[in-house]
């Protein structure tokens, strides 16, 4: 195992071998170039293989397979974008909103299907999701994310729980209800994305590790440009998340963002029973700062966050994927969730950026003009968004159409963000605005009122 890689996450630390793979060694040909070995890339070849096994499917990762977010996340395969099933409606109509979260629901269990199938050791465990109201100030938000879902037909298999059925399922300080959605699964990443690059090689697909993409050539021979020599394909695919920034083409379709974790040592059962947490489910409250938490399957606590800052120009270093105040506050935050839990200690502290295009939404997009591929932007959601997004980047690279062609973010053109500094500021801005609009509600038990111009900017 690579010393670096392992250091990425729990999650890399404990997916086995890392030893990189052999580097792209001079250039080459192949019918399908892929930017990225992670989930999206990874899940694309596989399926580009189940559709057409002969073809030659090339994989160009900077680092090792899982580096990026597949192998950094909080663990959590839910049906979710970045873009509520009630703003969809708003934005594209009630048939697409409902359309879309169908398909992602079947991604979770489609991935669950894939991992039984195959033999994939990846702790696929499906215990669903609880969206905690944490004071009385949530609780309007609670109440509004369910009348989304049951007036768009969405409630079927999700229940709302007042505090004392919460209870029963988890102990959380000051929590006044919640809403359970079934359609949520833990995994664990690492495994994951490790046991899919093992598929998708022997499936046929060739993954070049240690192989930096410098430039991406576009029109009728595609390539993607790298450290160690050229892979000209009929298709390219882009697939490298926030990473993408990097690329100048690219620069401005996503921002990253960092989201960091924390983990706590393996809990005895006395502090188990204290908390109730019995099953597998996920946490999270409905803070405009985000939270998010799983159990692990070795008895750990994962909680996560945003927080850390944006950094300017979009940039992408291993020394941002860590920001001491920021694992401070989730720490202390675990604590205020459930403060029986003081006094644990904490083993493992980590972090990356996620993707974030300028309206919340994921593109998924074909142009066999530019023979380009691309599908990003799933802003932290994108376990079982890259499922979906694979399966259909698949069926247009081979067939040209998909069933899920008419889903709203197929073939979407996101704006672009704004140059800088006009991007530091704006985003600087906003993450402290949120982050002071979580205080006061808190602070007041008052819940934000929706009409200032942070919260109808951070509406989604």
């Amino acid at each position: 195992m690579t010393g670096r890689s392992g250091a990425v996450s729990f999650w890399l630390s404990t997916a086995g071998d890392l030893t990189p793979r052999p580097p792209l060694d001079g250039s080459t040909d192949a019918d399908v170039a892929i930017l990225g070995a992670g989930y999206t890339g990874l899940w694309t070849a596989w399926y580009l293989l189940r559709r057409e096994p002969g073809l030659r499917v090339a994989i160009c990762e900077q680092e090792v397979a899982g580096f990026g977010a597949s192998g950094r996340n909080g663990a959590w395969c839910v049906a979710n974008l970045g873009v509520s099933p009630g703003e969809l409606a708003r934005r594209y109509g009630r048939d697409a909103a409902r359309r879309t979260t169908f398909a992602l629901r079947a991604a979770v269990d489609e991935i669950g299907g894939v991992c039984a199938a195959e033999g994939l050791d990846a702790g696929y465990r499906k215990d669903g999701l609880l969206r905690i109201a944490r004071g009385a100030h949530e609780l309007p938000a609670l109440r509004a994310g369910w009348d989304e879902r049951d007036g768009l037909g969405l409630a079927e298999g999700c229940a709302l729980l007042d505090a004392g059925e919460l209870a029963g399922r988890v102990r959380v300080a000051d929590a006044r209800g919640a809403m359970f959605d079934p359609h949520c699964a833990t995994v664990h990443p690492g495994r994951l994305v490790r046991g899919l690059a093992g598929l998708v090689e022997r499936a046929g697909a060739t993954i070049y590790e240690g192989t930096r993409v410098t430039g991406i050539d576009a029109g009728p021979r595609p390539a993607l440009r790298t450290c160690r020599g050229t892979v000209r394909a009929g298709t390219v695919v882009l697939a490298g998340e926030a990473y993408l920034a990097r690329q100048s083409r690219l620069h401005r379709h996503v921002l990253p963002l960092y989201s960091l974790v924390v983990l706590t040592e393996p809990l005895p059962d006395a502090r188990w029973s204290a908390i109730g947490w019995a099953r597998g489910e996920c946490l999270s409250s409905h803070r405009y700062t985000v939270d998010y938490l799983s159990r692990t399957a070795d008895g750990r606590i994962l909680f996560g966050g945003r927080g850390a800052p944006y950094h300017y120009g979009s940039r992408v270093r291993p020394e941002h994927d860590r920001h001491a105040g920021t694992h401070a506050h989730l720490r202390d935050a675990l604590f205020d969730w459930f403060p029986p839990l003081r006094g644990i200690g904490f083993t493992h502290a980590w972090g990356g950026p996620l993707a974030m295009p300028r309206d919340w939404l994921p593109t998924v997009a074909h142009n066999p003009r530019t023979g380009l591929a691309a599908a990003f932007g799933y802003t932290g959601q994108g376990v079982a968004t890259a499922n979906l997004a694979g399966r259909i980047l698949a069926a247009r690279i081979t067939g040209g159409t998909s069933e899920f062609d008419d889903l709203p973010f197929v073939g979407h053109r996101p704006r672009r963000w704004e140059p800088e500094p006009v991007r530091w500021v704006a985003v600087r801005l906003m993450q402290r605005a949120a982050a002071r609009l979580d205080a006061r509600a808190r602070r007041t038990g008052r819940a934000p009122t929706g009409r200032s111009l942070p919260e109808r900017l951070l509406r989604h």
